[in-house]
């Protein structure tokens, strides 16, 4: 990559020596040795600062406001940075330096492409390769983003045409030429996702039969491809019959891997969905990914085992892992709570597992824990259903807690939910438990009076104004008989109404997690005597809610059952009732 380097300085020298030029890049790494190379190859000319287009006052009061220091000395000579590692004030103001022509370089991975509109008169390709921490080697880049940058070549009503050059190794120069100046054709891509795509219809109720399955095909993309070009496919001619059975083929052996995984059960020709398949298709997730939950939670999982099942998840497969970055996850393996394999630390479900268990050292991984945390609310809401569904109690509280862990980026222990107040410092925390006060539960249904008594007048109004941020929920139960004569089970009535001044709506408050998400509660019958789980309903409201449980008719007493009130998102607040009380 960094032989590309002259031959990037020399394009821009000889089709934009005063207008704006991108480089696009394979990594965030390679932004910064390209910059250095072209600020060194600038000072050779004896023109260091030829791409800089401001006046020395402006630049040294954009500089004080630049945090990345990389970014910060580029920025000296007209060169900016632009990656995801960056953070959004950075980014914003790379963005309006370059879109304002006060910087003539940018240098940004291929992220810009996609997300950003900021055109440029040359565009650089350097290089058409990226590191694939699955493969472990430098892979192709898709056509679709080649194409992407490509079109950030010429800037409307500046230009009336852009330039692009491709730096590409010499064994490839002919592949791409022929594929900028002929058309390529766009073949599907279903055959490779058709598990997830069968199981939704099956769970939906549109395919019942292996025919209508193959009915179904003959209206997709894959099916006109398949007519138009059947050696991309594998096949050898576009005859009915061959393609019936292609088609045919390629069914059976996707619903046989269905029913292997226990998202679906056929008998005779007939399909129909399972409990897998079903929170498979709820929560868009792989096939693999439920099917691999069903294989390794048990009725006691303990929450090592829970955090390994969350980060092997196959929607963690393509999650990216950059070159060289394992001596970083290397340094993070020796500060989480759970062991991971360290002869692994390249593979991205072990990265996944660091990043949900630490503080993150390094600004890189700032935007990969948001992709780790936006994909993790699912993949847990889904464990917690299968965990209910088989009916285990200790497992699903504990699933449970991982998620209110996640939401809060808090460990549980016996001081942790006290640190979701904003305001909360260690000796606020130690003197709240000495008067044994230990969770945020306890402080929320404190009156203001013996708030002040406890913590002192002088931090009793800041710390009341956070509180007004949690949920004060106060919970009524009705127990009474079904009013259906031919059932002797009993019908639990529940009235949940939030009592706070001012929190009265379902947003939840949980700054440490990257995005916007409701409250959400669950309610669980369960006995903890006998680890059962008979009922699980998931509920959300915004300031009042009446709802009704049926109790299991198969008990002979309601001895040891408790109704439990469960948060999504708060450490701490979990409250339980027992119903044999309500008798």
């Amino acid at each position: 990559m960094n032989s590309m380097n002259k031959p990037a300085y020399a394009a821009i020298c000889t089709h934009s020596p005063t207008k704006p030029v991108l480089i696009f890049v394979s990594s965030r790494r390679q932004t910064r040795l390209t910059a250095l190379d072209l600020i060194q190859f600038a000072a050779s000319d004896e023109h260091p600062r030829q791409f800089l287009h401001m006046p020395e006052e402006a630049l040294q009061m954009i500089l004080s406001q630049v945090t990345d220091h990389n970014l910060r000395h580029t920025l000296q000579f007209g060169i900016g940075l632009h990656h995801a590692g960056l953070n959004d004030k950075d980014r914003s103001l790379v963005e309006e330096l370059f879109g304002n022509n006060k910087i003539q370089v940018l240098v940004c991975t291929s992220t810009l492409a996609w997300g950003v509109n900021l055109p440029a008169h040359l565009v650089i390709i350097k290089g058409t390769e990226y590191y694939d921490g699955k493969a472990k080697r430098y892979v192709d880049s898709p056509i679709t983003d080649i194409l992407q940058m490509m079109g950030r070549a010429g800037r409307p009503q500046f230009d009336q045409h852009g330039k692009a050059v491709i730096l590409v190794h010499e064994p490839k120069k002919s592949f791409y030429k022929k594929f900028l100046y002929e058309p390529f054709p766009v073949e599907s891509s279903l055959r490779e996702q058709l598990h997830d795509h069968m199981n939704a219809e099956i769970v939906s109720g549109t395919i019942r039969h292996m025919q209508d399955a193959v009915h179904y095909l003959t209206w997709t993309y894959l099916f006109r491809r398949l007519m138009v070009n059947p050696a991309y496919y594998g096949l050898d001619d576009k005859e009915p019959e061959i393609l019936n059975s292609y088609l045919s083929r390629l069914v059976q052996s996707t619903f046989e891997d269905l029913e292997d995984s226990g998202c679906i059960k056929i008998n005779d020709g007939c399909v129909e969905s399972m409990m897998l398949g079903s929170i498979a298709s709820q929560y868009y997730l792989s096939y693999m990914t439920v099917s691999m939950f069903a294989s390794n939670i048990g009725p006691d999982t303990s929450l090592e085992v829970f955090l390994h099942v969350l980060s092997g998840a196959s929607e963690y497969d393509e999650f990216p892992v950059r070159h060289n970055e394992e001596r970083y996850n290397e340094a993070l393996s020796e500060k989480v709570p759970y062991m991971v394999d360290k002869n692994r630390l390249d593979d991205p479900h072990v990265k996944a597992n660091l990043l949900l268990q630490v503080e993150l050292p390094i600004t890189d991984y700032v935007t990969d824990l948001k992709s780790v945390l936006d994909q993790s609310i699912r993949i847990i809401q889904a464990m917690v259903d299968i965990c209910a569904n088989s009916g285990w109690l200790s497992s699903t509280f504990t699933c449970m807690h991982l998620l209110q862990m996640v939401m809060q980026g808090l460990w549980f222990d016996e001081t942790s939910c006290l640190w979701m107040l904003p305001c909360m410092t260690s000796d606020l925390v130690e003197s709240l438990r000495r008067r044994g006060i230990s969770n945020l539960q306890q402080l929320v249904d404190c009156s203001k009076r013996v708030l002040q008594g406890i913590i002192g007048s002088s931090s009793v109004s800041w710390i009341n104004q956070d509180l007004q941020h949690f949920p004060r929920i106060q919970v009524k139960l009705k127990l009474r008989k079904s009013d259906k004569d031919d059932e002797k089970s009993s019908i639990l009535n529940i009235k949940l109404e939030k009592t706070n001044s001012k929190q009265k709506n379902s947003r939840a408050f949980a700054p440490r997690f990257p995005k916007v998400k409701d409250e959400a509660w669950w309610l669980v019958l369960g006995n903890v005597a006998t680890s059962e789980l008979y009922a699980l309903k998931r509920i959300s409201f915004s300031d009042h809610l009446i709802t009704n449980m049926k109790l299991p008719s198969s008990l002979p007493t309601f001895q040891g059952l408790k109704l439990f009130l469960v948060s999504d998102c708060y450490l701490g607040f979990d409250r339980e009732y027992s119903i044999e009380e309500l008798i």
